[in-house]
């Protein structure tokens, strides 16, 4: 299964609000979302380091496409 840049997005709406997140908090908050397993594997991915916003992931993971 494939994951999408929207559909990262649509899961970690708003879970920037109170600042930064590293991988594993942004993958808590996806799991509260019901995110599907390759969002969650998706965000594990990333190298462990804290990310400001939504932006800041896509140059982690140039090969997840912005839609289908």
């Amino acid at each position: 299964m494939s994951v999408t840049r929207r559909e990262i997005a649509d899961t970690l709406e708003g879970a920037f609000s109170s600042g930064p997140l590293r991988p594993g908090q942004m993958v808590s908050a996806a799991e509260l979302q019901g995110a599907s397993p390759a969002v969650l594997a998706t965000l594990g991915q990333l190298p462990d380091a804290p990310y400001s916003n939504l932006r800041s992931l896509w140059q982690h993971l140039p090969e997840v496409p912005r839609d289908r």
